[in-house]
């Protein structure tokens, strides 16, 4: 398998009954969860919390081409946490975990820790 298209399973569990595999310039995220908390241990209620825009990137497609038809990888890696625009993707869920497919063109930014 190449370097640019690496392939996740996003099963946590033993066997994986299915796997996605985002095509092109397609990457599978995961939701990172909402803060519950603010600073001084007020408890936000689920009405109050923001849609997330973090996320974890589970799998990467390959890219996409230029005009040239040369591939452009997407700049991003497995493990990476990043700043998604709000309302971006799809939602899908995989053996009761949910994840988003969104274009690399949504994401803005990689948060480095």
């Amino acid at each position: 398998m190449s370097q640019t298209q690496q392939r996740a399973n996003p099963q946590s569990s033993t066997e994986p009954t299915m796997k996605l595999i985002p095509l092109g310039n397609r990457v599978l995220v995961s939701r990172l969860e909402a803060e519950e908390k603010l600073k001084g241990g007020i408890v936000l209620p689920d009405s109050a919390k923001k849609k997330q825009e973090q996320a974890k990137v589970i799998a990467i497609g390959t890219g996409k081409k230029d005009k040239n038809g040369n591939l452009i990888p997407i700049p991003v890696k497995l493990g990476d946490i990043i700043l998604m625009e709000k309302y971006s993707g799809q939602d899908v869920t995989v053996s009761n975990e949910e994840f988003v497919i969104i274009k690399a063109d949504d994401i803005m930014a990689i948060i480095e820790k």
